[in-house]
């Protein structure tokens, strides 16, 4: 993958996703954050009960 692991439901999770993202370079980083933002909007749409 990319660096970017897949955030489960846990806060720690996220956090320890972002620092493993901001440890990697300028450019990988930006791959990261972007696959970081597919995710979660995907998840986001994907709760019940989110708005439309």
């Amino acid at each position: 993958m990319d660096g970017a692991r897949e955030p489960d439901d846990e806060p720690g999770d996220l956090l320890s996703t972002l620092e493993v993202i901001e440890a990697q370079p300028l450019a990988t980083r930006a791959q990261a954050y972007d696959s970081l933002h597919d995710t979660l909007a995907r998840r986001l749409e994907a709760t019940p009960g989110a708005p439309s």
